[in-house]
């Protein structure tokens, strides 16, 4: 799925209306030089933890920061065609107009093992940390990559009708067209509890580290998997008029339909200070592991959480012009 903004763990990347590029965070991985101002035509962005690849109109890609392990390996120059892309923990997975993949990057759990060439027909990529599930037209699965925990596990090939999918760490969600959700891998913090079989109507999904969130059709949430930090604490019930949802590492963040916030879960580098609540006119949200940005509906951006790698600090609201979601829904 294209995206206008992604996080990575200390880092943020927002793609402007000029197709141009605007990055702040923890550089120490080189994952805001200043090389990012020499892209244009962007349209869409992913981040891993440590680098990030943006997707230009011509159908290629550029990537930068960390190259530890290959994730800005100069074989991506060799890609065309792109039209998205996805991010695990230090590998990427690219989306080409053919319904074929790319993939490069760390590959010490077969994360790029060419097994990934025989798949066709993909319409989807989500990533985990290191695994990476492919959504087909035909509305089947097919996953490659780490399996110690089962999130390759063949269980998956048993779903049928699948519409989107989300990773979380080592544990991965797949929502169907009859607003059901089907779940695999790590159950180690109850990410697989079947407490989700009883949920219905759902229309979007999200991962955590190690929980997940849902969105009904009636606006409302659903949350399971770790509560360690009251990621799954029932405060979301009090919530209604959701329209967007995401998730960091233990803390999720709401976007109702009024343009306002609602935080939930790990509070200690203050994701869910009550800063939050001062925002308006939001149209779009993404959350790093302790930080949230939020896209206003004038084309600034609001940041909050942990500020230890300048994640939030005030060179944001410099930004200006950034890009919008397009959406089937007005703000009230």
């Amino acid at each position: 799925m294209n995206k206008n903004i992604d996080c990575g763990s200390y880092h943020s990347v927002v793609v402007k209306d000029d197709g141009t590029l605007e990055c702040w965070g923890d550089n120490d991985e080189n994952q805001c030089d200043p090389v990012y101002k020499t892209f244009t035509g962007v349209i869409s962005v992913a981040c891993g933890i440590t680098h990030s690849v943006a997707v230009l109109t011509d159908g290629t890609i550029k990537c930068w920061g960390d190259n530890k392990h290959n994730q800005c390996d100069r074989v991506y120059r060799t890609f065309n065609n792109i039209i998205s892309v996805a991010c695990g923990h230090e590998h990427s997975v690219a989306l080409k107009s053919d319904g074929t993949i790319e993939c490069w990057g760390n590959n010490e759990y077969n994360q790029c093992n060419p097994v990934y060439k025989r798949f066709t027909g993909v319409i989807d990529v989500a990533c985990g940390s290191y695994h990476s599930v492919v959504l087909k037209s035909d509305g089947t699965l097919e996953c490659f990559g780490d399996n110690e925990y089962y999130q390759c596990d063949p269980v998956y090939r048993t779903f049928t009708g699948v519409i989107d999918v989300a990773c979380g760490i080592f544990h991965s969600v797949a929502l169907t067209s009859n607003g059901t959700i089907e779940c695999w891998g790590d159950n180690e913090e109850n990410q697989c509890n079947p407490v989700y079989k009883t949920f219905t109507d759902i229309i979007s999904i999200s991962c955590g580290y190690s929980h997940s969130v849902a969105l009904q059709n009636t606006g409302t949430l659903e949350c399971w998997g770790s509560n360690s930090c009251n990621q799954c604490d029932t405060v979301y019930k009090s919530f209604t008029g959701v329209i967007k949802i995401a998730c960091g590492s233990d803390h999720s963040v709401a976007l109702l339909d009024s343009g306002t916030l609602e935080c939930w879960g790990d509070n200690e580098e203050n994701q869910c200070d009550q800063v939050y609540k001062i925002f308006t006119d939001i149209c779009e949200i993404d959350c790093g592991r302790y930080h949230s940005v939020a896209v206003k509906s004038n084309g600034t951006i609001e940041c909050w959480g942990d500020n230890r790698f300048s994640q939030r600090t005030r060179v944001y609201k410099t930004f200006n012009n950034i890009k919008l979601p397009q959406t089937d829904y007005i703000l009230k």
